[in-house]
């Protein structure tokens, strides 16, 4: 058999590929990425401002702490909160909860006034 394209005849040689289609590739690969950057988004961030409070203030998460906080954020989220007070024993974190941010964190011990400002909830991680 053979084709004609622009006057020239052209062999048609139908070709066989046993390795999947270029756009089930490209679906994917788009889905692995959607999965790894909706996770990404998920986890907790803490601020460069938050990371230096807790430095200073000498403030250590373990896993469990990390676990009750990103539950804390959830609960928060679920009533439409913004920027919500987390107490978490001695601590309080005051957290971004739509952009999953710590902004700040402080030891209630060490607050004198315990005021806090531009917070819609407060939330006591258990």
């Amino acid at each position: 058999m053979a084709e004609m394209i622009n006057g020239i005849k052209v062999p048609f040689v139908p070709v066989v590929n046993n390795t999947p289609s270029q756009k089930s590739v490209e679906k994917s690969s788009y889905s692995e990425f959607d999965s790894i950057f909706k996770h990404e988004l998920e986890k907790l961030k803490f601020s460069s401002h938050a990371s230096k409070r807790m430095e200073t203030r000498n403030i250590n998460l373990s896993e469990s702490d990390m676990s009750r906080l990103q539950n804390a954020i959830e609960k928060a989220g679920t009533k439409g909160s913004r920027d919500s007070l987390i107490m978490m024993g001695d601590n309080a974190f005051v957290v971004s909860v739509d952009n999953r941010t710590v902004i700040t964190a402080v030891q209630m011990n060490e607050t004198n006034d315990k005021v806090f400002t531009n917070i819609d909830s407060v939330v006591f991680a258990q």
